[in-house]
């Protein structure tokens, strides 16, 4: 199984259970995302705590998901980024655009937070 989705009270946790975030798990991740947010969840957590590289295709994942929350007037929040993930998201600006926790916790305060 490439990742592990939990509906939660007020949000959706999908944990990316492979090492490699790219163009071999990236669509059915999209896929799943769509069907999330279709399904009504305007605010989804992403878990990365397993994801050791991450392609371009991946990064297109991310920010499906981050529009899809938007367009729902909902949280995206991205977690557990290991080092070489924080930087591809640094040197290509998304810190910027994405709200990026260190831990599940701070992504549930943020969640929160935003309600």
């Amino acid at each position: 199984m490439e990742f592990q989705i939990e509906k939660k009270d007020d949000h959706t946790l999908i944990r990316v259970l492979e090492e490699k975030l790219d163009t071999h798990i990236a669509p059915n991740l999209k896929s799943e995302l769509v069907l999330i947010s279709g399904n009504g969840e305007k605010n989804i957590v992403l878990d990365l705590s397993n994801v050791r590289y991450c392609d371009s295709s991946g990064l297109s994942a991310i920010l499906v998901a981050n529009r899809l929350c938007k367009n729902a007037n909902g949280t995206f929040v991205l977690c557990g980024l290991n080092e070489a993930v924080e930087r591809l998201i640094t040197i290509s600006q998304l810190d910027t655009v994405l709200n990026i926790t260190e831990t599940y916790e701070d992504a549930l305060a943020l969640i929160r937070s935003e309600e």
